[in-house]
């Protein structure tokens, strides 16, 4: 089968940084295509014919019409470049309001901490591979952030996510004139670093029982929290954020709203007996009809408890449990045991009960084998022993 040869000529008109236009041929289509910058953004349209005379005529035609004139001794005013600073003020206007709450926060901290490493006149276009390699040993020495302190690569991660994710959603975005905020994302296939043995504490019986014991002593909101976390699985920010509204006492369900659910997932999970004991002694407490909240802030019971008190709550039931601190100990590792207690439960039920999106993240990240789960069974294989788990 013959070969179909590739226009590879192009054509150039104008100067360099003033009206430059070049034509070549669309490798694919062999249609001749027309290039040239503006505002420091490099621009493509198509000519839609394969003539490369009329090609080379169009080219010179337009690098006329894009010729700066000056009447009078005066250039006619360019439009403002595209900055680091003016992208992310668009993000922070159109698409962070979008996000949850504790979202919000999240990203404006990163904005803060991305202007201030690169500089607000910085052109988002030249940021390389370079840029990537030395945050990633600022933010790694503690040397970028509010705290001052050194960051895991979990954290890293987590910060160029949200760069990665403002540069992708710039080249997909157009501005009032149809052109793209940017052509591309400069730091595409870029890796980010990886915790090589993450943290993922599982909170043992023991260690629930306690805290349970000195629960009512902390507050009586961290007692109906601390059950629920434990009894459904769900994050500590999505158990706060409970309206009565959600609460099913008849036919003993819980709805979770997809705006308070990390993954945007609603769904609807049957309770135990605990939980719904939980839930009628914060009855009790409060207002417990509407939509007011289950858990209700302590200086306004229209609102529900902020982010940071129950962590408070959370360090005080330790200390008063007499509870050696632990790093990774906290809410998560709740949601970790009830995946850990629940293994004998189909992994698709347990997703429907937990709220998870899909069974790896369980299984990668939440359930853990107890010592004791595993049956030692000789097993003659090549003249080895080897221990076999039990079914």
């Amino acid at each position: 089968m013959a070969r179909t040869k590739r226009d590879r000529r192009s054509y150039s008109a104008g100067e360099w940084g003033r009206n430059r236009v070049r034509v070549f041929a669309d490798p694919k289509t062999g249609l001749y295509q027309i290039e040239w910058r503006e505002n420091g953004r490099r621009l493509t349209r198509s000519l839609k014919h394969r003539d490369w005379t009329r090609a080379k005529r169009q080219a010179d035609e337009a690098a006329a019409g894009l010729a700066i004139y000056e009447p009078n001794g005066k250039a006619e005013p360019e439009p403002e470049p595209l900055t680091l600073g003016k992208l992310f003020d668009i993000y922070g206007e159109e698409v962070t309001p979008t996000k949850a709450e504790g979202t919000q926060q999240g990203d404006r901290t990163a904005i803060w901490m991305f202007l201030k490493f690169f500089g607000r006149d910085r052109d988002p276009s030249t940021l390389s591979q370079r840029d990537w390699d030395r945050f990633i040993r600022e933010r790694r020495a503690g040397r970028i952030g509010y705290s001052g302190r050194p960051v895991s690569n979990r954290t890293i991660a987590c910060d160029l996510t949200f760069l990665m994710a403002v540069l992708n959603w710039a080249a997909r975005s157009r501005d009032e004139d149809g052109n793209l905020l940017l052509d591309s994302n400069p730091l595409k296939g870029l890796r980010k670093p990886r915790e090589k043995n993450p943290t993922r504490v599982v909170l043992t019986e023991q260690e629930y029982e306690a805290l349970l014991k000195v629960s009512r002593k902390v507050d009586w909101r961290f007692h109906v929290a601390l059950v629920l976390a434990h009894e459904t699985g769900h994050r500590i920010g999505a158990i706060r954020k409970l309206k009565w509204s959600d609460i099913d006492f008849e036919g003993g369900e819980v709805r979770w709203r997809a705006k308070h659910e990390k993954t945007g997932y609603e769904h609807v999970t049957p309770v135990t007996d605990e939980a719904l004991a939980a839930l009628k002694e914060a009855r009790a407490m409060g207002v417990g009809t509407g939509d007011g909240p289950v858990l209700p802030a302590p200086t306004d019971a229209s609102r529900c408890v902020g982010r940071s008190l129950p962590s408070f709550w959370w360090q005080r039931a330790q200390t008063l449990a007499a509870l050696e601190p632990k790093p990774g100990r906290g809410w998560h590792s709740l949601r970790r045991k009830f995946a850990s207690d629940l293994m004998d439960q189909p992994l698709k039920v347990l997703c429907e009960l937990g709220g998870w999106k899909t069974a790896k993240t369980v299984l990668q990240c939440y359930q853990r084998t107890a010592p004791d789960s595993y049956l030692f069974v000789p097993v003659l294989l090549m003249g080895f022993v080897e221990p076999v788990l039990a079914v």
